[in-house]
């Protein structure tokens, strides 16, 4: 494993340090921002693979460092998990709104925390060797290897989690999934998503494929499926 690049953003020197430590034993190397205004800065300069981020911080809050950094075209890409004592609905949903990939609240473990940057970075390895697990249905091409959407010829770009529930649908029209299952399929058992942070993912969906959003029914008091 090459050393992946993380930025941690943490107002509480102790978890920075403690993350540090964690992340150095597993080989990464590791950038420390204190406040918001720090981590944007150094976002930019340093060019991080991933940020851990913590929403309560000083001055710029968490969120809307994340807000100016999928802003901005240098930044945008990077993946960003939230770290966050915050447990509300509305606080994990506006993150994931705003681009966010994943988030753990404290206390947490950081072996937990770890597992999840692992699983970050083998979703964003893409190989561009084989199509063979591409789906073509109506105008939409979803190549599950190279982790790319087309829509006549045009690549649509998705998050991490768009792409995951769309390809799980994709791979199953006409099946009918709970939100729970949905979950389930794309993150793994007890994850800790709300059914609301799902209705978030399919509506951004819908959003970016346009007219192929009606592909993506909702199936009151049930879920959604994807169409025959």
């Amino acid at each position: 494993m090459g050393k992946h690049r993380i930025l941690i953003v943490d107002d509480e020197a102790d978890i920075i340090e403690l993350l540090e430590y964690n992340l150095t034993r597993e080989g990464y190397s590791v950038y420390k921002a204190l406040t918001g205004e720090e981590a944007v800065k150094i976002a930019r300069e340093k060019e991080p693979e991933l940020i851990v981020l913590d929403l309560m911080l000083p001055g710029i809050d968490g969120l809307e460092v994340c807000r100016i950094l999928k802003r901005n075209p240098q930044t945008e890409k990077i993946p960003v998990i939230m770290l966050t004592a915050k447990s509300e609905d509305i606080d994990i949903v506006s993150g994931l709104e705003l681009g966010a990939v994943d988030y753990v609240t404290k206390p947490f473990s950081p072996k937990v925390l770890i597992a999840r940057i692992r699983a970050v970075f083998r979703r964003d390895t893409i190989s561009i060797d084989t199509d063979e697990d591409a789906i073509k249905i109506h105008d939409l091409m979803i190549n599950a290897t190279r982790r790319i959407v087309m829509q006549n010829n045009e690549k649509i770009d998705l998050t991490a989690s768009e792409f995951d529930i769309l390809y799980f649908l994709a791979s199953h029209p006409g099946w009918v999934y709970s939100r729970d299952r949905i979950i389930s399929a794309v993150k793994g058992d007890d994850y800790p998503v709300t059914d609301r942070s799902i209705d978030v993912q399919i509506v951004g969906l819908r959003r970016k494929l346009g007219p192929s959003g009606d592909l993506i029914e909702t199936v009151r008091g049930v879920g959604y499926r994807f169409k025959e």
